[in-house]
This record gives structure tokens, C-alpha cells and sequence, in this order.
């Protein structure tokens, strides 16, 4: 009888181990993403190439939580104070300006790493580059500053073009007064009519080509936003059809058949996040990791999309493309 029970003893032992075992390891921490685009594979492994160089794989030893706002940034209040409650470990916000300004307005202590393209001083959202002095860093892409070189370069390849339309997305309030502002002082001192159209839905867009097709102007300028990357494929194909030539602020837009771009690679950015990311992970403090700033530019030319415009696109021009797609 003794032996029988202790047998059983032992048994019941084996059970329990493991299930004690398994609740003493510590749970994965969380990293909440939140971009203002449609979900996207390339940008996702980009960003988790950043984390792996930090020894971060995800579903290992860390759980990525993605939020695609697919432009509709009025949910940002609602998400982040649920992540916030949940107390996640990092909030991550590539290339979406209004996530990372809701992320800082919304918590004080949880570390965010951002990218945004206007300066992240001005917005509020570090000390200093060099000192961010928060619970906030990232990257600057640029990605305002650059829309009078932008603007420029397609001056120069349409240089009987004068009036420009502008697509704005109203929704990204805080960028769509900087971009404006920056591109009707590039427009004037480059002698250009611009107009602007509000558009931050797949229907908007439509209406706002109805419009072009009317008023027929000479050329479309995109303002860098998440949403305009995910309706890429969209504005170009409606580009196309209206024989619009348009411009873009990451050469996906141009290889989708938009006739240019100019821009930082997003690449760059999604991947400098996720190393970030993964440096919080390991113990850094975002108050002292600098706020890094892109240094690499990409001018990309369609080729065939000129072709079908009718446009000879100059050959120093093509000599000064990063890209041409043929």
C-alpha cells in the first residue's frame, strides 16, 4: 500500500513540475505598432530585420501587437489608452506623425520610438536631438523639409508646367499645415500656381480626380503620408488614366507608375525603429538615444510612365536619378 501510494505521489509530481515550471517564465514583453497606412509585409520584415539585429525575434522573445489605421486617426485615442492600460512595453509609431504626438500626449512613461518628417523639436516631442530628455526618440525622415526640393525637380522635368494641384490629407492635421505652408513658399519663389485638395478616403480620392479632370491642371503633388503610401496603387492608376503627371515621396509610389519620387527610403526608417525598439528592449532609456536624422535620398524616375505621357524626360535628369524604371 505504501508503495502504491508513493508512486502516485511521484506521478502527481511529474504533472506539476512542468506546469510550475512554465509559470515561472517570464511573459514576453509587448511592443504595440501603430502606423497610419494599410498593413504591409515589406515594412513589417523591415522592421523586424531592426529588431533581429538586436537579438529580438518576434513570437521568441517579444510579441509585436500591429495597428494599421488605414488613415483613419480619429481611433488613436481609443488604441492607445488601451495599450497604455495594458501596460505594453514599447509603442512604436513609423512614419505617423499623428500616432507618435497621440502616443506623447497619452502616457509619460512608456517609451515610444518614432519617425516622423517634420522636426521632432518643433512638434514637441524631444528636448533636442542629441538629448531628447523623455520617454520619446527615433528618427527625423525629412520628409516636409524635402517637399521644395520635390517640388523643384518637377519643375524640372515638366518645366512648361504651371499649376499644380496638391493632395493633402486633412486627417494629419499637424502635417498638413507644415507641408502646405513649405510648399506654397517653394511654389512662389519657383514662379508656380498650387491648389490644394483634401482627401484622407479611397472615395475622397476619387472625387478629388473628378475634380482634376475639370479644372485639368498641369501636375499632382502627393504630401508624404502613411495613408497616400497605402492607396498607392489607386492614385496611379487614376494618375494614369487622367494623364496626370505626379509625384510621390517614396519610390513604391513611383515603381506602382506615379512618373516620380523623391524622399528618404521608408526602409531606412521601419528598420531604425525596430533597432530602437529593440535597444529599449535591452534596458536603454529613450531620453538617451539620440534622435537620428536620414541621410540617404532616392530620386526615382518612371520611364515608362513618361513614355505614356508623352514626356522626353532630359538625359541629365535621368544621369541624376538614383532609379529609372524602364
Amino acid at each position: 500500500m505504501r508503495r502504491r501510494k508513493f508512486i502516485a505521489l511521484v506521478g502527481s509530481a511529474a504533472a506539476v513540475w512542468p506546469l510550475a515550471a512554465d509559470a515561472q517564465q517570464p511573459a514576453r514583453p509587448v511592443v504595440a505598432f501603430i502606423n497610419g497606412g494599410a498593413a504591409d509585409p515589406g515594412r513589417v520584415s523591415t522592421f523586424r530585420k531592426g529588431l533581429s539585429e538586436t537579438g529580438y525575434t518576434e513570437d521568441q522573445n517579444v510579441t509585436v501587437e500591429y495597428h494599421w489605421l488605414e488613415g483613419h486617426y480619429e481611433g488613436l485615442p481609443a488604441l492607445l489608452a488601451d495599450v497604455i492600460r495594458r501596460r505594453v512595453a514599447v509603442i512604436a509609431t513609423p512614419a505617423s506623425t499623428p500616432a507618435a504626438l497621440a502616443a506623447k500626449a497619452a502616457t509619460a512613461t512608456i517609451p515610444i520610438i518614432f519617425s516622423v518628417g517634420e522636426d521632432p523639436v518643433a512638434l514637441g516631442l524631444v528636448a533636442s536631438f542629441a538629448h531628447p530628455g523623455g520617454n520619446a526618440t527615433g528618427m527625423n525622415i525629412f520628409a516636409f523639409e524635402l517637399n521644395s526640393k520635390r517640388l523643384a525637380l518637377m519643375h524640372e522635368l515638366l518645366p512648361e508646367a504651371k499649376r499644380f494641384a496638391v493632395l493633402v490629407n486633412p486627417g494629419n492635421a499637424v502635417s498638413a499645415v507644415v507641408t502646405s505652408k513649405a510648399i506654397k513658399d517653394a511654389a512662389d519663389t519657383l514662379g508656380l500656381d498650387v491648389f490644394f485638395f483634401n482627401a484622407n478616403t479611397p472615395e475622397e480620392i476619387d472625387a478629388a480626380f473628378a475634380v482634376f479632370a475639370r479644372e485639368r491642371p498641369d501636375a499632382l503633388f502627393i504630401v508624404g503620408d502613411s495613408f497616400f503610401l497605402s492607396r498607392q496603387t489607386q492614385l496611379a492608376t487614376l494618375a494614369v488614366r487622367d494623364r496626370i503627371p505626379t509625384s510621390g515621396f517614396l519610390r513604391d509610389m513611383a515603381q506602382a507608375g506615379l512618373l516620380m519620387s523623391y524622399g528618404v527610403p521608408n526602409s531606412d526608417a521601419y528598420r531604425q525603429v525596430g533597432i530602437y525598439t529593440g535597444s529599449i528592449l535591452k534596458g536603454a532609456k529613450p531620453a538617451d538615444l539620440p534622435v537620428l536624422q536620414s541621410t540617404k535620398f532616392e530620386f526615382v524616375i518612371n520611364l515608362q510612365t513618361a513614355k505614356s505621357l508623352g514626356l522626353a524626360i532630359p538625359p541629365t535628369m535621368l544621369a541624376r536619378a538614383d532609379e529609372v524604371i524602364e
